[in-house]
């Protein structure tokens, strides 16, 4: 679903914030992302969506390339920042509505949709309200239910759990399995070690722009937590 080829981006002055990253995310996988702040996911992740260009090395999304045809790309997957940037003129349901009306979901998928998912995040009843009176936890979840309203094959995620309570975060939780099982393919970055040793199958961990580690969350940590690998594969290298 998602293949990374060896990719690369510098920076001026010639600093490389990724150097020859190479991995792949298969259907059903939930593929965690680790590494320390400056390590490189964020650039890489912005690569994967399409929106940082990049010299060297190739990103596919479902067999294509992202630079050859990223609107191919970009309509079978869904993207969700780490700070999420909404017009805030808009309302709740307005913006869910444009994103629908941008990935042509038909007005009966759209409202099953915002229906089941406004419920799972209990927003509901807010989205008639300007997007300018949400705090930055309901435009997460509001961001979240915009990314799952054309069922994503791709769903990349730059640390979803940020700014979500105990409860939106169990719903996240569980609407990424359910995406999973149906054949989708989920790559996201987080500091939240344990949520990454539960959650996921497989991880990459990443420092200063180089890959580490990558594998099954079994290969990866044996008979240690998670936690225990990345701190002494990171103070290791």
């Amino acid at each position: 679903m998602l293949r990374i080829n060896h990719f690369t981006k510098s920076y001026k002055g010639g600093k490389k914030a990724v150097d020859d990253l190479s991995l792949q995310v298969l259907p059903g996988d939930i593929y965690g992302f680790i590494g320390h702040n400056g390590a490189g996911k964020t650039t890489t992740i912005r690569a994967v969506v399409g929106i940082l260009d990049f010299e060297q090395g190739d990103i596919e999304i479902n067999g294509i390339s992202i630079k050859k045809d990223p609107i191919a790309c970009k309509s079978v997957t869904a993207y969700i920042p780490d700070n999420p940037d909404l017009y805030e003129y808009l309302t709740g349901i307005q913006y869910l509505n444009f994103v629908g009306d941008i990935f042509r979901i038909s007005k009966e998928a759209r409202e099953e949709r915002i229906a089941r998912y406004g419920d799972a995040f209990e927003i509901t009843k807010s989205l008639g309200d300007p997007l300018s009176s949400y705090s930055h936890g309901m435009k997460q979840k509001l961001a979240i239910i915009s990314a799952l309203i054309h069922t994503p094959k791709l769903l990349v995620l730059d640390e979803p759990f940020v700014g979500l309570d105990p409860k939106a975060s169990h719903t996240l939780k569980e609407i990424m399995k359910e995406l999973c099982a149906t054949g989708s393919a989920i790559f996201f970055s987080t500091h939240v070690l344990d949520v990454a040793e539960k959650l996921c199958n497989k991880v990459a961990i990443i420092k200063d722009g180089r890959l580490v580690e990558s594998g099954t969350i079994e290969e990866i940590k044996g008979n240690s937590s998670l936690e225990d690998v990345f701190m002494e594969l990171i103070d290791h290298e």
